[in-house]
């Protein structure tokens, strides 16, 4: 009989990896964290591109959009770095966009940018 509290079926070596694994996992999971949150409390730094939240993106097409930008984090697109592979809701197709500056922009289309957003996921 297995003794209290262990899986009989879980050997001491293989209880002991699961162990490392769950570990090394939450301690990754702890790294990203605080470097998001380190990231978010600097705000736009010196680079003049904003740290996350609602931001303005432009497709590889040109078309501007607003969409939420979380660094480290993102469900309906894939990350490649500073680049997303997302949707574009003004030219109705996917491709490749890129957080753009705000002095980069001029009012009336930081104007246009905002009032089209794409879904409300990140």
């Amino acid at each position: 009989m297995a003794p209290a509290g262990s899986h009989p079926s879980l050997s001491a070596s293989n209880q002991t990896q699961l162990v490392t694994v769950i570990v090394g996992l939450l301690l990754i999971l702890a790294i990203i964290a605080i470097a998001a949150v380190m990231r978010g409390r600097r705000g736009s730094g010196g680079d003049g591109y904003p740290a996350g939240g609602d931001v303005i993106v432009r497709c590889r097409e040109g078309h501007l959009f607003t969409t939420i930008w979380i660094p480290f984090m993102s469900v309906k697109a894939i990350r490649f770095g500073p680049v997303r592979y997302q949707y574009c809701p003004v030219g109705d197709h996917r491709t490749l966009v890129t957080i753009v500056r705000d002095s980069d922009l001029t009012p009336y289309e930081r104007r246009v940018a905002r009032q089209i957003h794409d879904r409300r996921l990140p």
